[in-house]
C-alpha cells in the first residue's frame, strides 16, 4: 500500500522540533519512531497516532479519528486521523504531542 507522501512530509515536519526520530517502513507505510518506538506514521491518506489504549479510546470522540483497523481487527491505543483534520503541519502537531506523551512513559529500547 502507497502512503501520501505529502502527509509523511507533514508528519516528520511537526515531529522535527520535537524529537529525535527514525522512519520505518511498516503497516504498508511509512512509521516515525521515537526511542525505538512507533510514535505516529502514515498509511494511505491516513495520519496513524499512537496514543495508548486510554488516549486512543479518547480521541475516538474527536472529529475525523477512527480505530487504526488494518487487518479487520483494530489495533488498540492507535488511531487514524483523516485528511480532513491533517491538511497542515499545525493540524499534525498537537497529534504529535500526545503522541509523545505517550512514548515519553514507555521504556527506551
Amino acid at each position: 500500500m502507497a502512503y501520501d507522501e505529502e502527509l509523511a512530509a507533514r508528519a516528520r515536519e511537526a515531529l522535527a522540533d520535537r524529537a529525535q526520530a527514525s522512519e520505518r517502513k511498516m503497516f504498508g507505510g511509512l512509521a516515525l519512531m521515537v526511542d525505538g518506538h512507533m510514535c505516529c506514521g502514515v498509511i494511505g491518506e491516513n495520519l496513524v497516532v499512537r496514543l495508548g489504549p486510554e488516549g486512543g479510546e479518547e480521541a475516538l470522540d474527536e472529529p475525523h479519528v477512527s480505530p487504526m483497523d488494518f487487518t479487520g481487527r483494530p489495533l488498540t491505543g492507535f488511531v487514524y486521523v483523516a485528511p480532513a483534520a491533517t491538511a497542515t503541519v499545525d493540524d499534525i502537531r498537537p497529534w504529535v504531542d500526545r503522541a509523545l506523551a505517550f512514548v515519553a512513559t514507555l521504556p527506551r529500547k
